[in-house]
């Protein structure tokens, strides 16, 4: 049997050499400097909504991988710039994180935003990949810019053939943001051209900009105007919301039709008994049972105590691309390369395919406010 002293000193030596492999472990884990990773997108103002959620669900896939270990071992961390909704705000900011050295960002959320991003990151061979991002004018072109979900012009032309074919709808009047023209109008012209290719009418086209104290009941009484069959209307959950009830009041059985932008869980809160019958084309199906949307679900549910939509289920999946292409980024390839290469990502409803210029294709449901929630139409 050892000594006291022999013990001792024995434990000593353990407590020692404890110390020492703690200190190897700390400093192999300082060797590893996290990897930064910027969101962009409007935490704050009117469409505040899509930015926090983009940003909480992107926190969400972050936060899912650092407890998977990290990319290769390093932490990642992301963060956070609001850019207002304000193209100009947006674009300094692109240009500060491009002097930063910064290759990939996530975001923006806002059309016309992300169009004054683009030519800033085309100059600095910045990757922005966008989980909202749908106008037309980015479409097709050879950039920086990727998207996980369709342009304008699926949602649009889905919209146009199902109201004008199955509704039997032929008389509209449009109402339209032009603070977000670059998804606006692509949206409005697309549904045109093709309400018309059915034989339809738009009767008006009326366009505003926000400013505060803004009443919508004169622009919606020019939009019904004219008898409408139905008013479509393009601009953010709030809006949306207002202008809704100013409809309604008016014409409490005019049929309503929406866009994809304004499908966030506020519009369904601020619209009320206003948005029922309202139609809305969007790429998120709330009703599927699919194991892999199921757990997302739950997951974000439990993380930020609220039921995710569409723009939640974007961002998602825009984080967990960005994430599988930086592992999967060989030495000396941009990342750009490295997407188009890979080529397909799983989502987490739908797979996300790119084509040469970076845009991507997904399924559109048409969906009915019934009982203040959105409902699949059946095919």
């Amino acid at each position: 049997m050892p000594s006291p002293a022999r013990s001792a000193l024995c434990a000593w030596r353990l407590a020692t050499g404890m110390l020492s492999f703690g200190c190897a472990l700390l400093l192999t884990a300082c060797d590893k400097p996290p990897v930064h990773i910027p969101f962009v997108s409007g935490v704050t103002g009117r469409a505040a909504d899509l930015g926090v959620a983009g940003r909480d669900a992107a926190t969400l896939a972050i936060e899912q991988a650092n407890a998977k270990g990290g990319l290769s071992g390093r932490p990642i961390i992301l963060d956070s710039h609001d850019d207002r909704q304000d193209p100009d705000q947006a674009r300094d900011i692109m240009k500060t994180l491009a002097a930063a050295g910064h290759k990939l960002v996530l975001g923006p959320m806002i059309s016309s935003v992300g169009v004054q991003m683009v030519p800033e990151a085309n100059r600095a061979g910045v990757l922005i990949l966008s989980p909202t991002v749908t106008t037309a004018v980015l479409s097709g072109k050879d950039d920086q810019f990727f998207r996980v979900i369709s342009t304008t012009d699926n949602y649009a032309r889905k919209s146009a053939e199902f109201h004008t074919v199955r509704s039997g709808w032929r008389r509209y009047a449009i109402i339209r943001d032009d603070g977000n023209q670059a998804y606006t109008h692509s949206w409005s012209d697309t549904f045109a051209k093709s309400a018309q290719a059915q034989g339809a009418q738009i009767l008006s086209v009326h366009g505003y900009v926000f400013r505060a104290g803004m009443d919508f009941s004169a622009l919606s009484s020019k939009a019904l105007q004219d008898r409408p069959d139905a008013v479509v209307i393009l601009a953010s959950a709030v809006d949306t919301a207002r202008i809704a009830q100013a409809l309604r009041k008016q014409a409490p059985k005019v049929q309503l039709i929406s866009s994809e932008w304004a499908a966030t869980e506020q519009l369904l809160a601020l619209g009320g008994q206003a948005l029922e019958g309202m139609h809305v084309g969007q790429f998120h199906d709330r009703e599927s049972t699919q194991e892999t949307y199921q757990a997302f679900v739950d997951a974000f549910s439990k993380r930020f105590g609220r039921t995710p939509g569409f723009a939640e289920l974007a961002s998602y999946d825009t984080t967990r691309v960005a994430l599988q292409a930086l592992a999967a980024q060989q030495p000396g390839e941009s990342l750009k390369a490295t997407l188009l290469r890979v080529r397909r990502f799983e989502g987490v409803q739908q797979p996300i395919v790119f084509d040469d210029f970076g845009d991507s294709t997904r399924e559109t449901y048409i969906t009915v406010v019934q009982q203040g929630r959105f409902r699949a139409v059946p095919p």
